[in-house]
């Protein structure tokens, strides 16, 4: 009998999102009627339709792939030129960030490289992440044997918990204290937060003299609205020394069925060994990926290039116009149902206070027996989440309109 992870014990019940599918569930099975006028905000799942562009390219892709002449196999592991060619163009040089296409990663999704990424860094580093705190980060730390077990809290023996509340904009204090890992989100998932230049700038600064690598996950960079604010952690002069980042064709080019995401490794980027020395980090990603993966597919890819055509560059701007539209009547609906309400004005997720002092749960089930309206509880995000929700922006405005008039009906 083969011996399993232990790690995966110390893990607490389920995972957050299908622990709300879970109670979803039970909820539509004994109300059927109610069920019918379900309006679900919870998952940041997109659910406007492909861009046009993107569209045409697949399927013309398609046809390609179904002629012998122009069909593809087995493509390159790290990604086609193609893409990696147009990302680092559209999303880099043309904001004048010095990003070569060889030091970009094409994979099918952020979530699952926030998560590969350990593969690659060795036993006793010492992590720092945010909470509240997108739970992948947390999860696969205590899947590789990172951590402790948790506490009552929920909080894991071994990371370094950065309390992120409405005091420091939910953006943590930098540490007291050296950390090797940090994870950042920026714009942020749960919060909506975002960070000022500033606040970047201080973190590369405590990054390199620390020796710290940050984790810098852009995922909805496409959502920030104010020229001031940072789109890449690369901006930040200093950043390629010490910073690795993970975007995404996800929330907006809405490839959440179709997977695309990206990973940047600067070719200078070093890690230590135990023997004290260092190590170029680009080229283990490239063998890790390499080993493990097999690509992301041809059609998907030039699905992906779409994105930045002229086209496909108006058609995006559309769909984040419309979530972004979104995101503001959820503020202003909550604002008037007397609430305390962060983010959803450079992101497409509205952080709630809880009234009167419920538990997040509470508010959850509270939404949804008496509102028919799915969120997500803050606490699922980690302990500094309590006493929150979240609301995602990305649904159609009727439902959106609809989510509205039963907040104010409800609080």
């Amino acid at each position: 009998m083969a011996y399993i992870n232990e790690n995966y014990n110390k893990l607490k019940a389920g995972y957050l999102f299908p622990e709300i599918a879970r109670r979803v569930k039970a909820f539509t099975e004994a109300n059927a009627e109610a069920a019918k006028r379900l309006i679900r905000c919870g998952i940041g799942d997109v659910t406007e339709a492909l861009p046009q562009a993107v569209r045409d390219a697949m399927h013309k892709a398609v046809d390609e792939m179904g002629d012998r002449s122009t069909f593809r196999g087995y493509g390159p592991e790290q990604g086609y030129d193609f893409l990696r060619n147009a990302v680092a163009e559209h999303d880099f040089k043309a904001r004048g960030i010095q990003i070569e296409a060889d030091e970009i990663f094409i994979s099918d999704g952020s979530k699952c490289d926030t998560g590969n990424i350990l593969d690659i860094f060795g036993a006793g580093n010492k992590i720092a992440i945010t909470d509240p705190v997108y739970p992948v980060y947390v999860d696969t730390n205590v899947m590789a044997g990172n951590t402790g077990d948790a506490d009552e809290s929920g909080a894991y023996a071994g990371l370094h918990y950065l309390k992120c509340n409405p005091a420091n904009g939910f953006v943590p204090d930098i540490p007291n204290e050296p950390v090797d890992l940090a994870y950042l989100c920026y714009p942020n998932n749960p919060t909506g937060a975002v960070a000022t230049r500033a606040q970047l700038e201080a973190w590369v600064k405590y990054a390199l003299a620390n020796g710290t690598t940050l984790l810098y996950d852009a995922a909805y960079e496409a959502f920030i609205r104010d020229p001031e604010l940072p789109r890449s952690i690369y901006e930040i002069e200093g950043a390629r020394d010490c910073a690795i980042e993970f975007r995404s064709f996800s929330k907006n080019g809405g490839f959440t069925g179709v997977r695309c995401g990206i990973v940047v490794i600067p070719k200078g980027l070093m890690g230590k060994t135990k023997a004290g020395g260092k190590q170029a980090i680009h080229p283990l990603w490239s063998r890790r990926h390499s080993t493990k993966f097999n690509g992301t597919s041809y059609i998907v890819q030039r699905g992906a290039e779409a994105v930045y055509s002229p086209e496909g560059k108006k058609q995006v701007a559309t769909l984040i116009e419309h979530y972004m539209g979104n995101a503001a009547l959820l503020v202003e609906a909550c604002k008037k149902a007397g609430l305390s309400v962060y983010g959803g004005v450079n992101a497409p997720y509205v952080w709630v206070g809880c009234p009167n002092g419920i538990t997040s749960w509470q508010m959850f089930d509270k939404m949804l027996n008496e509102a028919n309206v799915v969120i997500t509880p803050g606490s699922g995000f980690g302990s500094a989440g309590e006493g929150y929700f979240r609301i995602s922006a990305f649904n159609s405005r009727a439902n959106v309109e609809e989510v509205c008039r039963r907040i104010a009906a409800l609080v």
